[in-house]
Order: structure tokens, then sequence, then C-alpha cells
């Protein structure tokens, strides 16, 4: 089977509408195609995302250009050392009039989360978000409250700087259904950034003014609804997956358990989030079924921060990476 365009009509709509996505994003941010396609994946299978890399790829530019194509609630926490579990999900606060307690929720009751610099935080915050990003649900006080639909974390995570960082634990990477390691630009796309930059002039602000930058690029009329979401997100689930994908999927699933260079393996949740990707990327590229292709172009994103290399493996200079590619590349064979 080729690939070829999906020729329904409501297949049709719904890629028109993800078309528009991307090419609004790209009025903005330049380049780091694969960076939006991952970002839209995680939108249209409600999985959580993780991206890393160095201060000044774009990453919190990307979140926020995202959030005002869709017509989606959108909140900015930046983590830091001494942020509280409260300053994520809330509070009970006792009214002074009444003399009652009153629940005051806080930013993670929103449809999509930008958890700037996630790995700053101590581990008990990093633990108030396990709950909402596997249930859907926080729990302040006694009372347990469902968040909104849909809802999703996006992360940023600077991979260099250890100062003042915290690593993320194994059950809360085992959450983010893909964790997308971005790169430089080009120097073509890098000269383009510094073209946009130079012409973006100045903001009048009363009576002074200030640069403009990206953010004020951003423009607030999304180009579509909420309800245009739901509906790419019905559509795929009608993506067809083969009971042959489901056997691949399984299988280097399982080789990853048993490979002697890893201490830890994949767990079934990594299984799910390959179909789930495999589905959003068929559709972002026209397709109502999965291709192999779309396993092996999501394989690193969603298997490598699920994997641990033995004491052995690394001092003999092994990566995880160089272990799944080991893997893919016989699974092929």
């Amino acid at each position: 089977m080729t690939a070829s365009a999906t020729s329904t009509p409501r297949f049709a709509e719904t890629r028109e509408f993800l078309q528009q996505i991307r090419t609004r994003v790209g009025k903005v941010v330049v380049g780091q195609d694969v960076v939006v396609e991952r970002v839209l994946i995680a939108m249209l299978t409600s999985g959580h995302l993780l991206l890393q890399g160095v201060p000044g790829l774009a990453k919190t530019l990307l979140v926020a250009a995202v959030s005002k194509t869709v017509d989606l609630a959108f909140a900015r926490i930046q983590f830091t050392i001494d942020l509280l579990p409260s300053d994520i999900v809330g509070s009970d606060v006792l009214d002074q009039k009444t003399h009652e307690f009153r629940t005051h929720k806080g930013p993670i009751f929103t449809n999509l989360l930008l958890a700037d610099e996630i790995n700053r935080a101590a581990p008990k915050v990093q633990s108030a978000l396990l709950e909402a990003m596997q249930e859907r649900r926080v729990t302040i006080g006694n009372q347990t409250y469902p968040l909104p639909a849909p809802f999703l974390v996006i992360a940023t995570q600077n991979p260099v700087e250890q100062a003042g960082t915290f690593e993320l634990p194994e059950a809360q990477l085992d959450r983010f259904m893909l964790l997308h390691r971005l790169e430089y630009l080009t120097p073509a796309e890098e000269k383009e950034v510094l073209r946009r930059n130079a012409a973006l002039g100045v903001r009048r602000d009363g009576k002074g003014a200030v640069a403009r930058t990206e953010f004020d690029v951003l423009g607030d009329q999304a180009v579509g609804s909420s309800e245009k979401l739901v509906q790419a997100m019905e559509d795929v689930q009608q993506v067809h997956v083969s009971e042959a994908f489901l056997e691949h999927c399984v299988e280097i699933v399982n080789r990853t358990r048993k490979h002697p260079r890893l201490e830890l393996g994949c767990s079934p949740r990594a299984g799910i989030s390959l179909v789930k990707a495999s589905r959003a990327r068929a559709l972002l590229h026209g397709r109502d079924y999965v291709l192999p292709e779309d396993l092996f172009a999501l394989a690193e994103d969603v298997m490598l921060h699920r994997m641990r290399l033995t004491y052995e493996a690394v001092a003999e200079g092994h990566t995880t990476q160089g272990v799944l590619q080991e893997i893919l590349s016989e699974f092929a064979q």
C-alpha cells in the first residue's frame, strides 16, 4: 500500500484545518517543521509533550503561537526552585468575611499548559503534575476536580544547564507521550530569523516605546474553533491500524526489555503512544492508515526517554539512541 491523500470530505476538511495551523505558526516560527508536527500530534491525541533544547530555539514562542492559532485556553508556568504545588493546582483559601474556605483554582485549569523549564522545580512540585497528566484531574484539599477538556501539558527543558535543576522522575517521564529534542536551525533558516527580527520595529506604549519581539507578531484570531480540533481528534480515531502494525509495535517495545545493554526497557505505555502518535502522523500526512514509516519516524521521540542503559553500557560509551537504532535496524531486516 502506498501513501495517498485521504479523499473523504470530512478528512479533507480536517487536513485543511491542520495545514492552516502549520501555515499560521510558520509566519512566526522559522523552520522547526518537525517540532510543529510533534505539537500537533500531541494535541490530536491528548498526549503530553516534552521539548528539550538549549535556550533560544523558540520553544516557548512555538507553544504560544499554537495556542493562539487554535481557540484554546492557555496558561504558562515558569518553573523555579521555590515553586510550590499549590502554585500549580491551587489551594483552599480562608475567606475572612464568611470564615469559610473557598477553592482557588491554579493555572493548571486550562486546555494547554506550558510548563517552562520543568526540571527547575523540586520533586514535590513534579509530583503535583502526575495526577493531572495521567487522570486529567487534580485534588485540592478533600475535593477532586476534573480538568478542562482537552488538557495538554507541553513542557520545556534545558538539557545542558545542571545548576539548580532536578532530574525528572521515571514515573513522570513515562507520562510524556513524546520527548522531542530540538536542533539548531540551518544557516538559511537562521538568516531568515535575523531578517524578520530586524524588520519588527518598535511598539508605542503610552508616551514611550519598546522594541517589538516575535511575540508581538502573534495574532489573536484563531484559524479554527475548539470544535474543529475535537473533530480532528475524532478523525484520528478513524485512522486504520492493521494487526501487523500492532505486532510491530509490541515486538519493538519488547526488544528494549530484553536488550543486554538496557537496564530499563519501555513500558506498555510506550506501545500505546506509538500507535496513537502514528495515527495522528498519518492524518497529518494525508493518510487514513498508518505505515511502518510512521513507527520509525516517531520511535526516538516515543521510546528514548523511557529507556535506561546499564552501568556497564554507560562505561563503554554506548547511548540509548545507538541501542534503539540497533533494535530498529535489526527489526527492519
